[in-house]
């Protein structure tokens, strides 16, 4: 019998967590059930800030509750395979905050534990479910721009120099590529499929995690796509897709724009306002609940094949920069 209203559990309580718990909230189909921290205080504050039904002591305990139809895994990158697994050995459905695995050996062996279990499991790439990829998605299939021929993207933002914070610490799964580069690798796949060849170059903090990379794809119809993410510098954090007859601006932050510029050949600038509701995570939220609601064990708008290609992607730029977390 499928269920008509789903509870959520989150492990890792950091600064995504608390704007995801907000937008359960906002949910007429889903409950904060539990959450759980390796500090069982921090936990019991999460509770209470969004009303969360329970807090639990640890990771372990929440994932045993009976009521618990799915977990988001908001933990650092390095942990998403183990508490991903954790999860699916003990019959929950995971949303998994991105990057879904370290590497593709990872991703591979969750997709298969999931599949194998019938249980639903998808990574969090809130990017494909707010308004303005929505949008972005139908004007490229009216092909009002012709034929994709380049795509460029930028992510960047100063981070503070800190060995053991998760955005330089390797052991933590530190860097900009898994971080934020993800977003704009994401995006090429969206828009121009999986390319035919792949050139990256980087630069390195001292603990080895890269601090700045630059990609070029190229693919089979000699399109390319032109990509960068940095720790290193703020940058504009945009993306423009150029075609045939024209080109589209996704406003500043890309990966959750509000705002897309349509520019075509000889015409005037079409400007689309498409404001998403609370954080922006709630539409990835209404997403996964329909996809349980309906009984289904992946999403449509974003499959579990889509996910194994942009880990690929990925451990293909890693090989070119020569990172490795290992």
């Amino acid at each position: 019998m499928l269920k008509k209203h789903i509870n959520w559990g989150i492990i890792g309580l950091g600064k995504i967590a608390n704007k995801f718990a907000s937008d359960i909230n906002l949910s007429d189909t889903a409950t904060l059930y539990g959450v759980a921290s390796r500090n069982s205080e921090k936990a019991k504050i999460f509770k209470q800030r969004y009303n969360s039904i329970k807090y639990f002591n640890s990771y372990e305990e929440l994932v045993k509750s009976p009521e618990i139809d799915i977990v988001y895994v908001a933990t650092p990158h390095v942990f998403h395979f183990e508490n991903t697994m954790m999860c699916l050995k003990n019959g929950k459905s995971v949303l998994c905050e991105k990057p879904l695995g370290m590497d593709s050996n990872e991703v591979e062996i969750m997709l298969k534990e999931a599949k194998s279990r019938n249980l639903f499991l998808m990574e969090g790439i809130w990017t494909r479910f707010i308004p303005a990829t929505e949008k972005l998605i139908e004007i490229l299939y009216s092909n009002v721009i012709g034929d994709v021929n380049s795509i460029r993207a930028d992510f960047g933002f100063r981070a503070e120099y800190n060995p053991d914070s998760r955005v330089f610490n390797k052991r933590l799964g530190g860097g900009s590529l898994l971080d934020i580069g993800i977003y704009p690798i994401y995006l090429s796949l969206l828009v121009l499929g999986y390319p035919l060849e792949i050139s990256a170059m980087a630069r390195f903090a001292e603990t080895g995690v890269d601090s700045f990379c630059a990609m070029l794809f190229n693919y089979q119809n000699s399109a390319k796509a032109i990509l960068e993410s940095t720790t290193e510098a703020d940058t504009p954090i945009e993306a423009y897709i150029y075609g045939s007859k024209g080109h589209i601006k996704l406003h500043r932050r890309f990966h959750h724009s509000e705002k897309i510029s349509l520019y075509l050949n000889g015409k005037p600038k079409q400007v689309f306002e498409l404001n998403y509701t609370g954080e922006g995570y709630y539409h990835e939220i209404e997403e996964v609940n329909n996809c349980l609601v309906n009984g289904e064990i992946e999403s449509g708008k974003l499959p579990l094949s889509t996910s194994l290609k942009l880990i690929n992607i990925i451990d293909l730029v890693k090989q070119k920069i020569g990172l490795s977390y290992i």
